[in-house]
């Protein structure tokens, strides 16, 4: 299986403070993985390691076998797209334009996007759902609506490789699965690799073939969802105790939380 990101012994820190230590992955082309662990355990530094957002240390992450300390912003851009945690638009752009910004990195400067650039657009909108609302302002429709936008810009790009920081936080369940049915539908449809921040342990489990588990700047454990989400994992990191049955859907782990009230 063709590697499309591999981070080696990556350590990162802010100040005095280490927030990523010894992190050692290798994301495969066309897998669906998810990284879950409880707040501040990294997972979003991980992330803006990867997108190249912070300054990385040299040979510690490499974008198909490419060195990314050594790679332009724009080069990076044509190999992965993002997702941020905060969909939110500064100015009030139309939602088809805000889509056609995914085709920025293929624009000389000052050059207006090409028929072909419309084109790969509309198809991404058309993908997500959103195609009925190019013509709207992208501060004036729901938030499911913005992220599926979002999402659909991201998908514009054109990349391989797509990056999602808890792309359905705060969102109800109908957009919650609505979403994350699209994402994977792109991932097995056109072997997009998918790199998800969840925090919903069900969801991640239904949708990941593969999940990194983060703890302290750690990971702790990573592989399928058989292998990860089990009750001596979730009751070491998170601190909590659970029962697992097999979702009768899905087939994999589905986690039951015990409450102590009820105990």
């Amino acid at each position: 299986m063709l590697t499309k990101i591999k981070v080696n012994n990556l350590n990162w820190s802010f100040g005095n403070e280490k927030i990523l230590d010894n992190i050692d992955i290798q994301i495969e082309k066309g897998k669906f993985y998810s990284i879950i662990g409880p707040n501040g355990s990294g997972k979003t530094t991980l992330f803006r390691n990867i997108s190249k957002a912070l300054e990385v240390p040299r040979n510690s992450i490499f974008i198909e076998n490419k060195d990314i300390s050594k790679l332009s912003s724009k080069d990076i851009s044509k190999r992965i797209s993002c997702v941020p945690q905060n969909t939110i638009v500064e100015f009030d752009f139309s939602v088809m334009d805000v889509v056609l910004m995914g085709r920025t990195p293929y624009l000389r400067r000052f050059q207006d996007e090409t028929n072909g650039d419309i084109q790969i657009a509309k198809k991404a909108m058309e993908m997500t759902n959103t195609w009925h609302l190019k013509d709207k302002k992208i501060n004036q429709i729901s938030g499911g609506e913005r992220q599926r936008a979002i999402i659909a810009r991201a998908i514009a790009q054109s990349t391989d490789i797509i990056l999602l920081d808890e792309p359905i936080s705060n969102l109800d369940i109908h957009n919650q699965v609505e979403i994350l049915d699209t994402i994977k539908r792109l991932n097995k449809e056109n072997d997009l690799t998918v790199v998800a921040i969840l925090h919903d342990l069900n969801l991640a489990s239904a949708y990941s073939d593969e999940i990194l588990l983060l703890n302290k700047g750690k990971i702790v454990s990573k592989g399928t969802p058989e292998k990860v989400l089990t009750e001596e994992n979730i009751k070491s990191v998170y601190n909590m105790k659970v029962s697992m049955i097999k979702n009768p859907s899905t087939g994999k782990p589905y986690i039951i939380p015990i409450f102590n009230q009820f105990t």
